[in-house]
């Protein structure tokens, strides 16, 4: 069985760095024709996988627009899940869960266990209880041979003041920010991992300033970089070397909003002429 990491890496490579978003919100249900509702969500899902399926790697659906609907939007969830990765795309389940003990345990058996009914390739974590709060989850998800991503810097202002603090834990560096203590925390359990890109990886904003958070490429390198804010929210493919310099080559540049609102009947096509945008991908 082959790593998270090595996956992502080879899906990179066939075809390029960009991520579909897979976010049923209200506003484009009903610019795609469809009712509010979890059937809605399910079909509009499944339209996005069979757009994306041979044209990117890997699609992240955003639980939240599931799970507004119970019961029935998980399932519709489920749907999704297992149709995309039944036509070979990774699949990173945006649900930012963070926990301390047993719960985070849970959370790690809902979307990681294979066979579980919400099994995803990654999930995405939030390490704002402690980083050490996830260590259990990301054991199991190695163990496993899948995939996180915890979140270091995003991109809504008023996380600046929160995650370019300085620590005060005596055990970190000096000066040391709490994004760059987070990336630091993902890049030790990638250690002796095989292939080039670990599979623990984080979150990184596109649109924001990696120097006042403390993520230099030495910190970054080798670890698997999502980075939401690409197309509708202002980062272009072209700005992605710019933005990532020497680490490039490990982002997977995440659209939504800049694909999703072509409607149904472009989607294949937005998809393609995205994805044709980033050009050949580079290996740093």
């Amino acid at each position: 069985m082959t790593t998270f990491g090595q996956r992502l890496w080879a899906a990179m490579d066939e075809h390029g760095p960009l991520c579909v978003g897979i976010d049923p919100h209200e506003s484009l249900l009903s610019a795609w024709g469809l009712d509010v509702s979890a059937d809605a969500t399910r079909e509009f899902g499944l339209r996005v996988v069979a757009a994306a399926a041979g044209r990117v790697g890997v699609v992240k659906p955003q639980v939240a627009f599931f799970e507004r609907f119970g019961s029935a939007g998980f399932a519709a969830l489920e749907d999704v899940m297992r149709a995309a990765r039944e036509a070979g795309l990774l699949v990173i389940a945006d649900a930012k869960r963070g926990d301390i003990g047993t719960t985070m345990e849970g959370y790690a058996a809902a979307w990681l266990a294979p066979g579980s009914p919400l099994e995803a390739d990654a999930v995405t974590l939030s390490p704002y209880l402690g980083a050490d709060s996830l260590q259990k989850t990301l054991m199991t998800a190695l163990r496993v041979d899948k995939g996180a991503f915890v979140l270091a810097a995003t991109s809504n202002p008023e996380a600046l003041a929160v995650q370019s603090a300085l620590t005060i834990d005596p055990s970190a560096n000096e000066g040391e920010r709490v994004a760059e203590r987070i990336a630091r925390d993902v890049a030790g359990n990638n250690v002796g991992l095989p292939g080039a890109l670990g599979s623990i990886g984080v979150v990184i904003g596109a649109t924001v300033d990696r120097a006042a958070f403390g993520l230099t490429d030495i910190v970054l390198a080798g670890t698997p970089i999502l980075a939401p804010g690409f197309g509708a929210q202002g980062a272009q493919p072209a700005d992605l070397g710019r933005l990532f310099g020497y680490v490039a080559s490990g982002v997977l540049a995440s659209e939504s909003r800049s694909i999703l609102s072509a409607g149904p009947e472009r989607l294949s096509q937005r998809i393609q002429e995205r994805a044709a945008l980033y050009g050949e991908r580079t290996h740093g």
